[in-house]
């Protein structure tokens, strides 16, 4: 009989809603069931602002009980919130510095140029400065879903993108993010680095944890996840999550 983890994690964009897209009904009904049965944590490159539009803001009816039990990382794990007395309390922020900033806004501007990757007809900004985290979308922060899957569907460019502007900013961690962004954040913080930080916060061991994930390729921003050792469960979209969710809790 499979047992519900005491800690399950959840990148956002295409593991629980399509990118920057409301989580689906199905999907709430289950990551609210799951909530009342364990602790749950989502991590994902997105800003705040982007989780509660997604997300939180569609919890409405889950009780304050069940989300304390929730665990907020955005932009990577740069950043942690947690429910206290109604409302959400920052644990950490690790915003990156004016000149880190700067230099990060720079090279991806400059890169994406180079590259033939800087497009004209956008929805939105291509670049956002998130505090801790400098995020480079191809189309813009609100394109939608199909064109960024046309954009670049093997990730091709994405990834000569990361590697030019990684090889610029030694100083920084530069990784594929979504669908078409890259995302710069502090050295050495990546997911790993949130899952290690909700381990020393929850008091709960990596062993006892699960993350699921959609891109948990060696040049998916999930995969330092599954480096670090943290059992991990891959899927393709928040359909096959949410079957994921159902045998898991109808299992035990």
């Amino acid at each position: 009989m499979t047992s519900v983890p005491s800690l399950v994690a959840f990148d956002l964009d295409d593991t629980l809603a399509p990118s920057k897209s409301p989580v689906d009904p199905r999907m709430l009904q289950v990551f609210a069931r799951l909530l009342d049965r364990t602790n749950v944590a989502v991590i994902s490159g997105g800003n705040f602002e982007q989780f509660e539009a997604q997300l939180v803001s569609r919890l409405s009816e889950v009780e304050e009980a069940a989300l304390e039990r929730l665990h907020l990382l955005p932009t990577c794990g740069t950043r942690y919130e947690r429910r206290e007395g109604g409302s959400w309390r920052t644990v950490y922020r690790e915003h990156l510095s004016a000149d880190e900033r700067d230099a990060a806004l720079t090279a991806l501007r400059e890169e994406a140029e180079r590259l033939g990757l800087w497009e004209t007809d956008t929805w939105g900004e291509i670049l956002e400065d998130r505090g801790s985290q400098v995020t480079f979308s191809a189309l813009g922060q609100r394109a939608p879903v199909e064109a960024k899957q046309a954009w670049d569907p093997d990730g091709a460019k994405k990834n000569a993108l990361r590697a030019a502007v990684a090889a610029r900013l030694p100083e920084l961690e530069v990784r594929s993010g979504g669908s078409t962004s890259v995302d710069i954040t502090r050295r050495g913080i990546d997911k790993a680095y949130g899952m290690r930080k909700l381990a020393e916060q929850t008091g709960i061991s990596l062993e006892e944890m699960l993350f699921v994930g959609d891109r948990l390729d060696p040049d998916g921003n999930d995969y330092p996840v599954l480096a670090l050792g943290v059992r991990c469960h891959a899927v393709e979209g928040w359909e096959d999550t949410a079957g994921f969710l159902e045998q898991l809790l109808e299992a035990e």
